[in-house]
């Protein structure tokens, strides 16, 4: 999701950048209007899925925070995505605690 909500983030940039630079014609914007939809729906299933791994791997709240905005400065969810696989997967290989979705639905996401 993060190379998805980045792409989406960097469309959304050159969107902004031909409707408030270029100031062109109604035709040519009804055929961009929808950039700033999509991006905000693909931005909230970005947030679901941050949230989700976030709390799965028990990250602390600078994390979660560099992840969220991740979604919102352009590029930075290339570098965020990047340097969380790296850490997650050296997290799960060496062993450290990861809250499975089975343990979550029996304790009623508590624990």
């Amino acid at each position: 999701m993060a190379w998805v909500t980045g792409g989406m983030l960097l469309v959304l940039c050159l969107e902004m950048a031909v409707r408030y630079g270029l100031r062109p014609g109604s035709g040519v914007l009804r055929w961009i209007e929808w950039i700033p939809f999509a991006h905000g729906w693909i931005y909230v299933v970005y947030l679901v899925t941050v949230i989700d791994l976030w709390s799965t791997m028990r990250w602390r709240l600078g994390r979660l925070a560099a992840m969220v905005l991740g979604g919102v400065v352009p590029v930075m969810s290339f570098v965020v995505e990047r340097r969380v696989h790296v850490e997650g997967e050296a997290q799960i290989s060496a062993g450290h605690p990861v809250r499975s979705a089975a343990a979550s639905a029996r304790d009623g996401g508590r624990g």
